[in-house]
């Protein structure tokens, strides 16, 4: 894999992650609700989901999926299933820091269970493993060992998403301090209610048939 060939990527794998997806606005929300530092607990449960999407196309898991109406449904409803549960979380969030801090939800908002909803969010969309089955492969060349290529790719993709949810982040941990409770409410709404609308387009989402 050449130079031009990876600088390629990255700058389309920029954009793609630039665009809100669910990671993405989960960071936007746990930098409102918990600030930077456990904010970075979602990011890298992000970045784990990143490694386990490529490294299951590189074994066929997205062919798998692309071949199978069974197990791609049962991916998608459990997908939408969990983003349905996260929307309505937020929706119902008190909207500042220091009432979240209070609630009753302390289990939900150790880091690990931070890292895990990413983790999940991403590991149970089967439109990652389809958009990664499509991808990838214009990026790997065949007359190369493609692990390596597979590796470097992941790790790549796995960097720049870890940025672009920093950058999220902070701006919704920044938010939160200059807005007033109303205004943090109303960040911690349009998550909930954006990861709605994508747990909504993702129970309607159809594998593509040949």
């Amino acid at each position: 894999m050449d130079v031009v060939t990876l600088l390629a990527f990255a700058a389309v794998s920029f954009v793609g992650i630039a665009t809100p997806g669910p990671t993405v606005l989960l960071a936007l929300a746990n930098g409102s609700r918990h600030g930077l530092r456990r904010a970075t607990a979602g990011m890298v449960g992000a970045v784990l989901s990143d490694f386990l999407l490529i490294g299951a196309v590189a074994v066929g898991l997205g062919a798998l999926l692309a071949a199978s109406e069974f197990w791609f449904s049962m991916l998608k409803w459990a997908g939408a299933a969990y983003l349905t549960f996260l929307g309505i979380m937020l929706l119902r969030s008190k909207g500042t820091i220091d009432a979240a801090l209070k609630s009753d939800e302390a289990a939900m908002r150790s880091p690990f269970s931070i890292g895990l909803k990413s983790f999940m969010v991403a590991a149970t969309n089967p439109k990652g493993y389809l958009f990664f089955s499509a991808f990838l492969p214009q990026f790997i060349d065949p007359a190369q060992p493609q692990t390596a290529q597979y590796m470097l790719l992941a790790l790549v993709f796995a960097v720049i998403d870890f940025i672009i949810m920093f950058g999220y982040a902070f701006f919704g941990s920044q938010a939160v301090r200059f807005l007033k409770t109303s205004g943090a409410l109303w960040l911690e709404r349009a998550c909930g209610g954006a990861l709605l609308a994508l747990a909504g387009s993702l129970a309607f989402y159809r594998r593509a048939t040949a």
